[in-house]
């Protein structure tokens, strides 16, 4: 069969000649610029991004629904009210990668060295920002990020899920979900909501999962807790974000819909003399979207980032963590005089889960 071939980012098609392909060397440093991270899936699933002009540490106010109507007898004028505050302080770090392309790569002509080279780096920044993410909100322990709290490998049910832990910046700059021992209407991150009790709106939201302490376990009663959680200080879960490993366990469940449409697909799955066999199939649905059904009205997403050992319910309509960008990914010469060419990306920022009520994370632990 005939082969096209598709010139990379660095290199173009000579229009002026016919029938002829010649390969002109574009500015390097324009060609990096080309693959800046400006939007990622995990960013846009989870946080806000907020921009800032100074570095460092940076600190976000939120308003808590502090007022009240008052009854006012004839004549008399109530005191005045105003918003109480809580402040949320995020560290922005500053992170980068040198690709290694050099001067002579390019004098050579190895074009396709040079497209590999920036191809990976550009997978490397979304593998970074993905995994920064993942240990943000399920507060896994890392040392190169400064996720999880201090001296715990992770934020679970049994140990390091107190709320004046999880807030703590200099142990937990990254927070986390509401934990257990909070306060309510002093100016933490819960408060009345309803007619919940206070009791149970103090309630940890990393729960011990009851499907046992195997990696992928599920239960159904385990994503029903999850959901009350959630519910309780008013918002709506949506979502169950896990592994495939815990999908393997949900297809054993009853209660579990996939997401098919009916009527479509064929009898025949991948038959040589029709392709398009899978189309509009729920197999189709699953590679394209990674949705693969619905349980509880929560619609469920597969997705090899999440850890094995626990899930995520949460409410998708409202982005739980504050993404703070003071740069976002810029190419510099690094060491011109030693033949590396553009070879530097870095990016500054900083995340922090902020919305600690609208997620719950089920642990599978002994």
């Amino acid at each position: 069969m005939p082969i096209t071939e598709t010139g990379g980012i660095l290199t173009s098609a000579n229009s002026g000649a016919i029938n002829v392909g010649e390969r002109v060397l574009v500015d390097y440093k324009d060609a990096l610029g080309d693959y800046k991270a400006t939007e990622l899936p995990v960013i846009k699933m989870f946080a806000t991004t907020m921009s800032t002009d100074t570095g460092g540490d940076i600190d976000l106010s939120f308003a808590l629904p502090s007022m009240k109507m008052e009854s006012i007898d004839e004549g008399s004028t109530p005191k005045y009210q105003h918003t109480k505050m809580r402040s949320e302080r995020v560290g922005v770090r500053e992170w980068g990668i040198a690709v290694g392309v050099t001067r002579r790569m390019i004098e050579d002509s190895r074009f396709n060295e040079v497209e590999l080279a920036l191809n990976e780096a550009r997978k490397a920044v979304d593998r970074h920002i993905t995994d920064h993410f993942v240990k943000c909100v399920y507060s896994i322990a890392d040392s190169t990020y400064g996720t999880g709290i201090s001296g715990a490998t992770t934020i679970d049910a049994a140990t390091g899920d107190t709320e004046s832990a999880i807030t703590t910046f200099a142990t937990n700059p990254h927070g986390g979900w509401l934990g257990d021992g909070s306060t309510i209407n002093s100016g933490g991150r819960a408060y009345s909501y309803a007619n919940s009790s206070d009791t149970n709106l103090v309630k940890t939201h990393y729960l011990k999962a009851l499907g046992g302490a195997t990696d992928g376990m599920i239960s159904l009663i385990d994503i029903l807790t999850a959901m009350e959680r959630i519910s309780q200080h008013g918002y709506n879960p949506d979502t169950l974000l896990i592994s495939p490993l815990h999908y393997h366990s949900l297809l054993k469940l009853a209660d579990f819909t996939s997401g098919y449409v009916v009527g479509s697909g064929a009898s025949v799955v991948g038959s040589a003399t029709n392709p398009r066999d899978l189309e509009n199939t729920f197999v189709e649905g699953t590679n394209q979207t990674a949705t693969i059904g619905s349980i509880y009205g929560l619609k469920v997403i597969v997705n090899a980032w999440n850890p094995t050992d626990r899930f995520l319910v949460f409410d998708a309509s409202v982005k739980p963590v504050a993404y703070v960008e003071r740069r976002g990914l810029t190419v510099e010469e690094a060491n011109p005089g030693f033949g590396i060419v553009g070879s530097y990306l870095s990016m500054r920022y900083g995340l922090k889960i902020v919305n600690g009520l609208a997620g719950a994370v089920s642990v599978n632990q002994a």
